[in-house]
């Protein structure tokens, strides 16, 4: 039901509506980084899903779930890239117009992807106010359908599947889950999944200390916004939303933060060892097992590896 908390019958009907439309991911592994974490390590590799990146799950589901009415004067979104990518192609699935805001700044290899879905682009500076007042004029104007990029509990559903999966996937129960925390959308679907489908796993977080808001939230039990923002993880910037928090306060067990050095050092690791192209946000999760060890040691873990939408002109290696 629209408006509540995903329960297991959601995120199972989420999953069957997607389906025909996405990549089953592979789960692959490393030695190396299994010797490096002394874990046992599981990587759900989400940057080989169709747009590049999880966020293709929580775009369908939302975009699949909505009316032919809803549908009929297109969707919108703001996003810096992936989510974008997302609710473009999702539109393209469904035959509706579909209108993108997004931060001037953002990867010229997002633009590109969202213009290949056939979206219409408006650029505006990167703060949450200037994204939502550039959609709401657009809604205003046009009365297309808002999908919010993490804040909505259909695409929440859709962000679960991909911790079901992995769950369904690997050989053995496992003790834990990382994934990386921007606006919450994955991490509260896979706190969820964790909870419903292996209710024995433990969820953590990786979040960058140049976007550094989930973990203070975390501890004041309130929404903060980061003290300064400045990460290469370009895809983690934005700040949880009051649909994410509480699942996240609830079912997360901790949240870790990770430097820009850190991130680029997991980064080079997952391309070099296990020849995977992943972006920075998607290594996030990586880097936050490899720093932790004391509590990972020895724990067979699951780490979700969101996109891999790389600016190949930028690599900061």
């Amino acid at each position: 039901m629209p408006g509540t908390v995903p329960t297991q019958e959601t995120i199972e009907a989420a999953h069957a509506l997607v389906k025909p439309y996405i990549h089953h991911t592979p789960v692959f592994t490393s030695q190396f980084l299994n010797d490096l974490s002394g874990a046992e390590l599981y990587f759900k590799c989400e940057n080989l899903q169709k747009i590049g990146a999880f966020k293709a799950r929580g775009g369908l589901n939302a975009v699949l779930s909505l009316s032919e009415e809803q549908l009929a004067n297109g969707v919108i979104t703001h996003s810096s890239g992936n989510h974008a990518q997302a609710i473009a192609f999702s539109a393209q699935k469904v035959g509706a117009k579909c209108y993108i805001v997004m931060p001037e700044n953002s990867p010229k290899v997002k633009i590109a992807a969202v213009e290949g879905y056939g979206a219409g682009i408006t650029f505006c500076k990167n703060t949450p106010e200037d994204r939502q007042g550039t959609v709401d004029e657009i809604v205003a104007r046009t009365g297309a359908t808002f999908i919010h990029p993490f804040n909505n509990y259909e695409v929440i559903a859709g962000q679960a599947t991909a911790a079901k999966e992995l769950i369904e996937d690997v050989p053995v129960t496992l003790d834990a889950i990382v994934a990386p925390v921007g606006g919450g959308g994955l991490l509260s679907g896979t706190a969820l999944s964790a909870r419903y489908f292996s209710p024995g796993t433990h969820v953590y977080a990786g979040e960058p200390e140049g976007a550094a808001d989930a973990i203070l939230s975390f501890k004041s039990g309130k929404i903060e916004k980061a003290p300064y923002v400045n990460t290469i993880a370009d895809g983690l910037l934005t700040h949880l939303g009051d649909k994410t928090f509480p699942i996240i306060r609830s079912e997360v067990a901790d949240i870790f933060t990770v430097s820009d050095e850190e991130i680029i050092q997991a980064m080079r690791y997952l391309w070099e060892r296990m020849k995977i192209v992943v972006e920075p946000s998607g290594a996030v999760s990586t880097a936050a097992v490899l720093k932790n060890g004391a509590v990972f040691s020895g724990k067979k873990v699951g780490i979700i590896i969101s996109g891999g939408n790389v600016d190949l002109g930028k690599l900061p290696f």
